[in-house]
């Protein structure tokens, strides 16, 4: 693997020179006050990208794995009953979590592909009379199949039921890359990591308590120790940690909210957008169809690309890997070998989106599959060449 070329997988995404270099520190007293100079504005960043007045945000030295930890163990007590719809890997991923803590999750089995379906949990909802529904978990982009979900549509489904459930949603790979408003939305936690939208290297569980869900820590029985939210917001009210905290790495979250809230949130929505759709365009010059079912739930950090049946989808990503040093994502769980990945988040311009574009198509042409030459490359092009925008400041 070249360590010049950029990746294309959906996170770790690249990394700014400016954000390694925010990240390479000396060793700091993470006692004495400059500590907190970097901890409360990096936390007051973060606010802002989740379009959040109140939330309050901890950052936990962990992953996204940790972040959905941190929202169970916190709200919620042994036997509680969840809501949740398994339509990808990662939502999966995290209903097995609640299984491994004792929680009852009533599952909606959706097909991989297809976005949340919030018809389905209104019916559930208004049906359970009780309340015996805690929480509903929401994977608002699933990486593994390129989808993203309507957010808005289930909070309006809790509301239409008028359940008073907390509303948990994974925002690994959407926050920080595509529009998440937490107020909005009614979001009572958020949870994402620094890998991906923030444009570092992974180590950060980020997390998004409303007031709802702090109140929901009086009660929650669920044993935690490291991820602890009180325990982590007495340390920050003396700006300090329970524990050691990865000072490098909050300071690089500092200078990436910095950078991304300088860019401005709707042109770096906009811009993962511009990127997304040049692929998209690639993937249909190239005759081939997305995983994700619908235009309308499209995302737009992550595009899982089909391919014909009885063909490994994963000998891309090993032959993009072996001969041309580029890396794409492979297929995971039930369209493991069906797809690959193409990775488009994070630090990306038009120019680099195009060189991944190149290597995919140069690695299907090599292994016998019949796409043109060029073709998803052209209208890429056409795409870009047609809706010019200006570089975005945090690529440099």
């Amino acid at each position: 693997m070249s360590l010049q070329n950029p990746v294309f997988i959906p996170g770790p995404t690249n990394i700014p020179e400016s954000l390694r270099k925010a990240c390479d520190m000396p060793t700091v007293d993470h006692r004495s006050p400059f500590f907190g100079s970097v901890l409360h504005p990096a936390r007051d960043g973060v606010r802002q990208i989740l379009k959040s007045q109140s939330a309050e945000v901890f950052i936990f030295p962990s992953t996204g794995t940790g972040g959905w930890e941190t929202a169970l163990t916190n709200t919620l007590c042994a036997g509680d009953a969840v809501l949740a719809a398994r339509n990808g890997m990662f939502s999966h991923r995290w209903i097995d979590m609640c299984h491994r803590h004792g929680l009852k999750v009533e599952i909606v089995e959706t097909p991989w592909g297809h976005g949340l379906p919030a018809d389905r949990y209104v019916e559930i909802l208004k049906a359970d009379k009780a309340h015996t529904i805690k929480a509903v978990l929401a994977t608002h982009n699933e990486t593994a199949t390129g989808v993203r979900s309507d957010i808005a549509a289930v909070r309006k489904a809790l509301d239409d039921a008028g359940h008073p459930a907390l509303l948990f949603v994974d925002g690994v790979s959407s926050i920080a890359s595509m529009d998440f408003r937490f107020d909005e939305w009614g979001v009572d936690v958020a949870v994402t990591g620094s890998q991906k939208g923030f444009m570092l290297t992974a180590g950060l569980a980020i997390v998004g308590f409303s007031d709802k869900a702090m109140a929901a820590t009086k009660t929650a029985t669920l044993p935690r120790t490291f991820f602890d939210v009180h325990d982590m917001l007495k340390g920050y009210e003396s700006s300090a940690y329970p524990y050691t905290p990865a000072i490098g790495l909050i300071n690089g979250l500092h200078t990436a909210c910095q950078m991304i809230l300088d860019e401005g949130l709707e042109n770096v929505f906009a811009r993962h957008y511009r990127i997304a759709e040049g692929v998209r365009r690639a993937v249909s010059a190239w005759g081939l169809e997305l995983c994700a079912a619908s235009p309308e739930v499209h995302s737009d950090t992550v595009s899982a690309i089909k391919t014909p049946t009885g063909f490994n989808a994963t000998s891309i990503v090993q032959h993009a890997a072996s001969t041309y040093g580029v890396a794409f994502g492979v297929g995971l769980g039930e369209v493991a070998g069906k797809v690959f990945r193409i990775g488009h988040l994070g630090s990306l311009t038009d120019v680099m989106a195009l060189s991944g574009i190149a290597t995919a198509e140069m690695c299907m042409v090599d292994l016998g599959l019949d796409i043109q030459l060029g073709s998803g490359v052209a209208a890429a092009q056409d795409y870009y060449r047609a809706s010019p925008a200006m570089a975005p400041k945090l690529a440099a």
